[in-house]
């Protein structure tokens, strides 16, 4: 009896069904309601409103005021709640910290793991093979005064696709 493949779509059917997802949702929410910094923003955003500072607004009815502050201010009111909701869900010691947990702790009953599946060290782990791997890199790197002198590597690297359309568009001094 082979193992069942546990897909994405598994484990948000699972958050989606235990009220997981509502719970979070309903927890963004809450932050949002309590960021200073976007109920200043907005604040400022109606204050400098072009709808609210027209010569005549005064005469508005309040519907035609909202109707028209909405159109102004949605989109960039909206994007900055977006921004903050990101910054939310990717927060490693936060909100984010919690929905990897539960996605985590999902998947592995789902799939009859044991949690974790990744160390905690192994964040650090993986941090440290990227620096190797970029400095293994730039010392490979050749400094441009290396590249004229071997102008002929491209020539001797024709088998590769890449060389050929070189060769191929540089113009017919520079092939030398």
């Amino acid at each position: 009896m082979g193992s069942s493949v546990v897909t994405p779509e598994d484990v948000l059917e699972s958050l989606m069904n235990d009220g997981t997802i509502d719970a979070l949702r309903l927890k963004i929410i809450n932050q949002l309601k309590a960021n200073e910094e976007l109920k200043n923003n907005t604040i400022t955003m109606v204050e400098q409103s072009k709808v609210l500072n027209t010569p005549g607004a005064e005469k508005q009815t309040k519907r035609e005021l909202f109707d028209a502050l909405r159109r102004e201010l949605e989109g960039p009111v909206l994007e900055k709640a977006s921004k903050s909701v990101w910054e939310l869900i990717l927060d490693n010691d936060g909100l984010g910290k919690e929905i990897s947990e539960t996605v985590e702790r999902v998947f592995c009953r789902l799939s009859g793991r044991e949690p974790p599946l990744f160390p905690p060290n192994s964040e650090t782990q993986t941090e440290k093979e990227k620096e190797k791997e970029n400095s293994d890199l730039s010392s490979k790197k050749r400094s441009f005064a290396e590249m004229q002198g071997g102008s002929n590597e491209v020539v001797e690297a024709s088998n590769n696709p890449v060389s050929k359309l070189s060769v191929a568009v540089l113009p017919s001094d520079a092939k030398t």
